[in-house]
């Protein structure tokens, strides 16, 4: 600076400073020079995001003052502000203003809410059908309780995503609450509608626990899963449903289980011989206290991994020629007791047994025909 220049002093003003724009809109800017710097409008010039702005869109105003006009602004390209910076022909920076160029925000939708346990509640929601707003967006969750009580506002943001907040205590049960959020930024607010729900109505819990997956027997074709219930819940009057997904070692497509039911064990049939199957379980803790609600599915168990049996006859072999007889009823009763699985679903015990027996002795019968024929 000029030795007679007050360090204090400004170098320039820009007008307007900091403005919020809708997307679309235009703007003309002016920054004029403070006199002590001794400098003409000629010596100015302007950067956008640190580029130069084109020489056509500027108009000297007076001796000391230059315009720049931008039509047809987008949105900011960060939420703090597109950086409009005048500049003194070296380079300098003389004044800086920042320009917030956006949408006012929608109104969140999908608001969705779990409670772990009974014991908190985490609700998400979405931003709005567009979301974007290209301006910084607060988004705040409030809740009450329905019928009496006062506004309460979430601390705990972004636990569960972008778009998610937790409440870790201090919760009623058997009332139901009210929940909303809402949005705000520097062009406008939205609130979302309101949401009703019963913490009994949205209770998720552990994944079940002492997942273990066994063989049965010599059975090449089937492992037995157990597990036990969540342990949080082991107090409270509810009912569970469960689910089971299985893939083998060398895939990423799972295949799921739907109707275990209530039970904590579950018969895995028609698998692979000789091959690592991984294998997770979850709960649907449902009807606590006499909730109507559907409950909502836990995580998966981590993975428990079994193999089965390996098949002990070579591949392309064939029986002894006094067991054709034997081959026509193996294929029939294959026949017959793969349609009983099927229309059992794979867990249920119907039938189970009986083809569980038959396997067993016609494997110790083809071993003992084995056994003999090698007898001198």
């Amino acid at each position: 600076l000029p030795p007679f220049v007050s360090p204090a002093a400004d170098p320039a003003v820009i007008s307007p400073q900091d403005p919020t724009l809708l997307i679309g809109s235009s703007l003309v800017a002016t920054c004029t020079v403070s006199p002590d710097f001794h400098l003409k409008a000629e010596d100015l010039y302007w950067t956008l995001n640190g580029r130069r702005l084109p020489a056509a869109s500027y108009a000297a105003l007076g001796p000391t003052t230059l315009s720049v006009a931008l039509a047809r602004l987008n949105g900011s390209k960060q939420q703090s502000g597109d950086n409009l910076v005048c500049h003194s022909r070296d380079g300098g920076i003389l004044a800086g203003s920042c320009l917030y160029v956006g949408l006012p925000p929608e109104k969140p939708v999908n608001i969705t809410c779990w409670s772990k346990n009974m014991k908190d509640l985490t609700c998400k929601w979405a931003p709005g059908t567009e979301g974007e707003t290209f301006l910084h967006t607060n988004y705040t969750l409030k809740y009450k309780l329905r019928w009496y009580g006062r506004d309460n506002t979430c601390q705990e943001y972004h636990t569960a995503g972008p778009y998610s907040c937790h409440i870790p205590k201090d919760l009623a049960l058997f009332t139901p609450y009210e929940i909303w959020v809402e949005a705000s930024n520097r062009l406008g607010v939205a609130v979302s509608d309101v949401v009703m729900l019963d913490i009994l109505d949205v209770v998720t819990t552990d994944p079940p626990s002492d997942v273990h997956v066994s063989r049965v027997g010599d059975l090449e074709d089937q492992l037995s899963v157990r597990w036990s219930s969540p342990p949080a819940l082991k107090d409270f009057l509810f009912q569970a449903k469960y689910q089971i997904q299985y893939r083998v070692e060398d895939s990423s497509e799972w295949k799921v289980v739907d109707d275990v039911g209530n039970q904590t064990s579950c018969r895995l049939a028609g698998l692979r011989p000789g091959t690592v199957y991984f294998v997770q379980v979850r709960c649907n803790p449902f009807g606590i206290y006499g909730s109507k609600k559907a409950g909502i599915w836990s995580d998966w168990s981590n993975p428990t991994a079994a193999s089965t049996p390996r098949s002990e006859r070579a591949a392309g072999g064939c029986d002894p020629k006094g067991g054709e007889q034997n081959t026509t009823l193996r294929r029939e009763l294959k026949q017959f007791f793969g349609w009983v699985k099927k229309h059992a679903y794979g867990c249920s015990n119907l039938g189970i047994k009986l083809y569980d027996q038959w396997r067993v002795w016609l494997q110790k019968s083809h071993k003992t025909r084995n056994q003999v024929g090698k007898e001198p």
